[in-house]
């Protein structure tokens, strides 16, 4: 291997076509992604604490595999009543919203009667479950 290639990697003898994983994030980088989590519905109804949700989405975050790297890269902003704005910089998945969503709901007790769902692209909303009463059902036999 070429002592020129071995300083291009930082000392490393790696293959000189090779693609690492930041030049990969860097090049499937497309622009900022925007995230909004709905929460009005439980929040009105006072069974859900959004700046807990908002605190706990700061703490677990996880960065360039380091959790609190947040940095400017990834903002995280309240909007009024009940609603969540990511906004992230860099490549960034939906999913981990809802994964992480969903870890916090788990915590609060509160995953028996919430889920989580994708309304549209980039907006999850959090919705009671629907629960049939079937006591109303034998009453009328």
């Amino acid at each position: 291997m070429r002592t020129s290639a071995l300083r291009q990697t930082g000392g490393k003898s790696q293959k000189p076509g090779k693609i690492t994983k930041k030049v990969r994030q860097w090049l499937t980088y497309v622009g900022p992604k925007k995230f909004i989590i709905n929460a009005s519905q439980p929040a009105s109804d006072k069974i859900f604490d959004v700046s807990a949700f908002e605190k706990f989405l700061h703490d677990k975050i996880k960065v360039d595999n380091r959790v609190g790297n947040l940095g400017d890269t990834v903002v995280i902003s309240q909007q009024g009543d009940g609603k969540i704005e990511v906004v992230a910089h860099t490549q960034f998945s939906g999913r981990y919203l809802k994964y992480l969503t969903k870890k916090f709901l788990k915590k609060q007790q509160l995953r028996d009667w919430l889920r989580v769902v994708s309304t549209s692209q980039g907006v999850y909303e959090l919705r009671f479950f629907n629960v049939v009463n079937d006591d109303a059902e034998d009453d009328d036999e």
